[in-house]
């Protein structure tokens, strides 16, 4: 198996987890909520990694009991934590559009997938072309009840809202 690049939250504490499931070279970048932002600096970073390691894929995880993604759906204490505000409002906003279209059985991991979607279009964007290097990117959610990894859902069912005029 190739080197693997795994986005996470530290809360959900995942590094030996990923290390005793995943059997391949890990490496990890940790954000609160996997809400690092896309500056130049941090895909700059993020790019030399991948050239220097010989990445081949990049997988952005959460775990379906997140501490940041349950204040998000919660009270929010931690949203004047740098960065957590607008992340927040997204959670906010898409929970009651997803509750509307789904209700609350599948809630949690549509949010989820919506977000790692996001994450995944944003960084395959500013990542830009690597040459030689062909990067799968693929996002999962960690089950802690289950001990298991899932793939997120697909772009299909995670919608997007459009207006038209």
């Amino acid at each position: 198996m190739h080197n693997v690049l795994f986005l996470l939250c530290p809360t959900d504490c995942l590094e030996t987890i990923i290390d005793d499931t995943f059997n391949c070279q890990n490496y990890f970048y940790t954000s609160l909520g996997n809400s690092f932002t896309s500056d130049y600096k941090t895909i700059n970073s993020i790019r030399e990694l991948i050239i220097k390691h010989k990445i081949k894929n990049v997988c952005f995880v959460l775990s379906n009991d997140n501490e940041i993604i349950k204040d998000a759906f919660g009270e929010q204490y931690f949203s004047e934590i740098n960065g957590l505000k607008s992340f927040y409002k997204k959670v906010s906003k898409e929970k009651e559009l997803l509750e509307a279209i789904w209700g609350a059985d599948h809630r949690k991991d549509s949010i989820l997938s919506y977000f790692l979607n996001m994450k995944i279009k944003e960084f395959e964007a500013n990542l830009g072309y690597i040459p030689h290097h062909q990067i799968n990117i693929i996002g999962k959610i960690y089950n802690r009840f289950e001990n298991s990894f899932r793939n997120i859902y697909s772009n299909i069912t995670c919608l997007n809202k459009h207006i038209l005029n």
